[in-house]
Protein backbone atom coordinates (compact mmCIF):
# COMPACT_ATOMS: atom_id res chain seq x y z
CA UNK A 1 0.00 0.00 0.00
CA UNK A 2 1.36 3.39 -0.99
CA UNK A 3 2.05 6.05 1.62
CA UNK A 4 0.53 9.47 1.02
CA UNK A 5 1.50 12.27 3.41
CA UNK A 6 -0.65 15.40 3.43
CA UNK A 7 0.09 18.83 4.86
CA UNK A 8 -1.16 22.40 4.63
CA UNK A 9 -4.54 22.31 6.29
CA UNK A 10 -5.61 24.87 8.85
CA UNK A 11 -8.05 27.60 9.84
CA UNK A 12 -8.78 30.44 7.42
CA UNK A 13 -11.42 33.13 7.06
CA UNK A 14 -13.94 33.04 4.24
CA UNK A 15 -12.39 34.44 1.08
CA UNK A 16 -8.93 33.32 2.08
CA UNK A 17 -6.59 30.75 0.54
CA UNK A 18 -4.80 27.57 1.52
CA UNK A 19 -2.52 25.17 -0.34
CA UNK A 20 -2.59 21.49 0.48
CA UNK A 21 0.35 19.24 -0.34
CA UNK A 22 0.55 15.47 -0.67
CA UNK A 23 3.89 13.74 -1.02
CA UNK A 24 4.36 10.12 -1.98
CA UNK A 25 7.04 7.78 -3.27
CA UNK A 26 8.44 8.10 -6.74
CA UNK A 27 7.07 4.73 -7.75
CA UNK A 28 3.54 5.65 -6.74
CA UNK A 29 3.78 9.11 -8.24
CA UNK A 30 4.83 7.99 -11.73
CA UNK A 31 2.32 5.14 -11.93
CA UNK A 32 -0.77 6.80 -10.47
CA UNK A 33 -3.29 9.48 -11.15
CA UNK A 34 -3.63 11.67 -8.06
CA UNK A 35 -6.50 13.53 -6.50
CA UNK A 36 -8.28 14.99 -3.50
CA UNK A 37 -11.50 14.06 -1.75
CA UNK A 38 -13.12 15.65 1.29
CA UNK A 39 -15.50 14.67 4.04
CA UNK A 40 -17.51 17.16 6.06
CA UNK A 41 -19.07 16.25 9.43
CA UNK A 42 -22.12 14.08 8.96
CA UNK A 43 -21.60 13.75 5.21
CA UNK A 44 -20.13 11.16 2.88
CA UNK A 45 -16.69 11.54 1.36
CA UNK A 46 -16.88 13.42 -1.94
CA UNK A 47 -14.64 13.98 -4.91
CA UNK A 48 -12.90 17.37 -5.14
CA UNK A 49 -10.24 17.27 -7.85
CA UNK A 50 -8.01 14.88 -9.80
CA UNK A 51 -5.11 14.99 -12.22
CA UNK A 52 -3.97 12.40 -14.72
CA UNK A 53 -0.73 10.46 -14.43
CA UNK A 54 1.13 12.75 -16.83
CA UNK A 55 -0.56 15.90 -15.57
CA UNK A 56 -2.15 16.90 -18.85
CA UNK A 57 -5.79 16.72 -17.73
CA UNK A 58 -7.52 17.88 -14.58
CA UNK A 59 -11.00 17.27 -13.20
CA UNK A 60 -12.98 19.24 -10.64
CA UNK A 61 -16.21 18.98 -8.71
CA UNK A 62 -18.67 21.66 -9.80
CA UNK A 63 -18.60 23.16 -6.31
CA UNK A 64 -14.89 24.05 -6.56
CA UNK A 65 -14.45 24.88 -10.25
CA UNK A 66 -12.80 28.25 -10.73
CA UNK A 67 -11.61 28.36 -7.10
CA UNK A 68 -9.40 25.27 -6.68
CA UNK A 69 -6.44 24.18 -8.79
CA UNK A 70 -4.73 20.79 -8.69
CA UNK A 71 -1.17 20.33 -9.90
CA UNK A 72 1.67 17.84 -9.60
CA UNK A 73 5.45 18.24 -9.33
CA UNK A 74 7.55 15.38 -10.68
CA UNK A 75 10.72 16.69 -9.06
CA UNK A 76 9.33 16.31 -5.52
CA UNK A 77 6.66 13.61 -6.07
CA UNK A 78 4.09 16.02 -4.69
CA UNK A 79 0.55 16.88 -5.68
CA UNK A 80 -0.91 20.23 -4.66
CA UNK A 81 -4.40 21.62 -4.18
CA UNK A 82 -4.47 25.41 -4.29
CA UNK A 83 -7.72 26.59 -2.74
CA UNK A 84 -8.77 30.20 -3.27
CA UNK A 85 -11.88 32.14 -2.27
CA UNK A 86 -12.65 29.58 0.39
CA UNK A 87 -16.18 29.31 1.73
CA UNK A 88 -17.50 27.94 5.05
CA UNK A 89 -18.99 25.00 3.12
CA UNK A 90 -15.46 23.98 2.13
CA UNK A 91 -14.84 23.01 5.76
CA UNK A 92 -13.92 19.31 5.81
CA UNK A 93 -11.16 16.79 6.22
CA UNK A 94 -9.30 16.64 2.91
CA UNK A 95 -7.82 13.34 1.78
CA UNK A 96 -5.15 12.78 -0.82
CA UNK A 97 -5.84 9.83 -3.11
CA UNK A 98 -3.93 7.78 -5.67
CA UNK A 99 -5.22 5.38 -8.32
CA UNK A 100 -3.12 3.12 -10.55
CA UNK A 101 -2.92 4.44 -14.10
CA UNK A 102 -6.07 6.58 -13.86
CA UNK A 103 -7.26 9.75 -12.12
CA UNK A 104 -9.10 8.96 -8.88
CA UNK A 105 -12.53 10.39 -9.62
CA UNK A 106 -14.91 7.71 -8.35
CA UNK A 107 -12.50 5.54 -6.38
CA UNK A 108 -8.89 5.31 -5.23
CA UNK A 109 -6.39 2.59 -4.44
CA UNK A 110 -4.56 4.48 -1.69
CA UNK A 111 -5.48 7.22 0.75
CA UNK A 112 -3.68 9.70 2.95
CA UNK A 113 -4.49 10.22 6.60
CA UNK A 114 -6.39 13.46 5.97
CA UNK A 115 -5.83 17.10 6.85
CA UNK A 116 -8.41 19.41 8.42
CA UNK A 117 -9.51 22.55 6.61
CA UNK A 118 -11.75 24.93 8.54
CA UNK A 119 -13.21 28.08 6.96
CA UNK A 120 -14.77 30.60 9.31
CA UNK A 121 -17.49 33.01 8.21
Amino acid sequence: QAQLVESGGGLVQAGGSLRLSCQTSGRTFITSGMGWFRQAPGKEREFVAAITLNGDTTFYADSVKGRFTISRDLTTYTVYLQMNNLKPEDTAIYYCAARRLAPPRERADDWGQGTQVTVSS
